[in-house]
């Protein structure tokens, strides 16, 4: 029977250090730190990430998330003057985007980016979030036309906890080498720590697939209720490869690089074995994986969603323990920092 503490969010609290919160990446990539848990022997291996392939568990295919993450931080001011930043969050068509704004507006509201190109205010939502249309002139654009716009006046949105201006390493360094499709507007963290050749030799060695989870804001959002099964989960738009559906419906043992392509393999899994569409899937001790085997991911936040998927793989005990170790041994945490896998 699961025990009351794994269900409330307070278990999943605990004091990072701030030295701890990586701030830039590693270079290169490899040399972050990879905590290795081996479930069967219990064994806790330090070592680091350009040893990874030696931990690959035999006869086992990984999949990866090829998201790409766009530049979706954009400056701009209204019509009055005022100043105005906005973060893309989603497309919801191929016309609403939902975003999230900093500075006061209301329905209607123009804001100004660039001589043409303009946002203007549809709707406000109770979440705090709003549907803009964008344009160029007076021409309504399609999401994927402000794409090329974006890439060229937007910033890196790096998250939050990073409290400082994206920069040119950020435009490297905050993409995984096998992002693809545009489209995210957060990392698949764990994807940062593949160089060009070890993710080329891994697929050559391994059975290997790609689904695709564009990464919204909402991945760094807390979980505020007490009782984690209360929470209500963001929605992500994923697509599944024809290629990873076979993997996915055969029985060989799957690796899942990051928590993005477990959301996804598993929303799969558990909802109807859909290729495309909306995944909102929240993995914690009361809903295990089905399908995932094996899961390599990064140091997360209190009280997150991606912390309660871990517990979901080991529990909620182990966890602590992990977590603990990783402090006491000045792993780096977050979206820069290293890496644990989990056999």
């Amino acid at each position: 029977m699961l025990q009351k503490k794994e269900l409330l969010t307070q278990s999943y609290s605990f004091i990072l250090p701030n030295e701890l919160i990586a701030t830039h990446p590693a270079n290169p990539r490899d040399s972050a730190r990879l905590l290795v848990y081996n479930r069967q022997t219990k064994e806790i291996i330090h070592t680091v990430f350009s040893e990874f392939e030696s931990f690959i568990p035999k006869n086992c295919a990984l999949v990866f998330n090829d998201t790409k993450v766009i530049k979706a931080r954009l400056f701009g001011h209204k019509i009055s003057g005022g100043k105005i930043e906005l973060l893309i969050n989603r497309a919801l068509n191929a016309y609403d985007v939902n975003v999230y704004i900093r500075g006061r507006v209301k329905v209607g509201t123009q804001i100004i980016f660039t001589e043409n190109f303009l946002a203007k205010v549809i709707s406000l939502n109770d979440d705090g979030s709003r549907i803009v249309h964008f344009y160029d002139t007076s021409t309504k654009l399609r999401f994927e036309d402000i794409l090329p716009i974006i890439d060229k006046i937007g910033h890196v949105p790096l998250p939050p906890y990073i409290q400082r201006e994206d920069n040119s390493e950020d435009e490297r360094e905050y993409q995984s080498v096998f992002a693809r499709e545009e489209g995210a507007v957060a990392a698949p963290t764990a994807s940062l720590h593949f160089t060009p050749g070890q993710h080329k030799k891994i697929c050559d060695n391994f059975p290997h697939a790609y689904v695709t989870l564009h990464v919204g804001s909402g991945t760094f959002k807390p979980v505020e209720v007490k009782i984690i099964t209360d929470h209500p989960m963001h929605s992500e738009y994923y697509d599944i490869s024809n290629d990873a559906k076979a993997i996915l419906d055969s029985k060989i043992p799957i690796l899942s690089i990051g928590t993005t392509s477990t959301r996804t393999i598993e929303f799969y899994d558990k909802h109807g074995k859909v290729q495309r569409g909306e995944a909102n899937l929240f993995l914690h001790p009361q809903n295990k994986p089905s399908r995932v085997n094996h899961l390599l991911t990064n140091f997360h936040l209190p009280k997150s969603t991606l912390l309660m998927l871990v517990a979901s793989f080991i529990g909620l005990d182990k966890t602590q323990e992990l977590y603990s170790e990783a402090i006491k041994e000045k792993y780096r945490f977050y979206s820069y920092g290293d890496a644990m896998l989990i056999i």
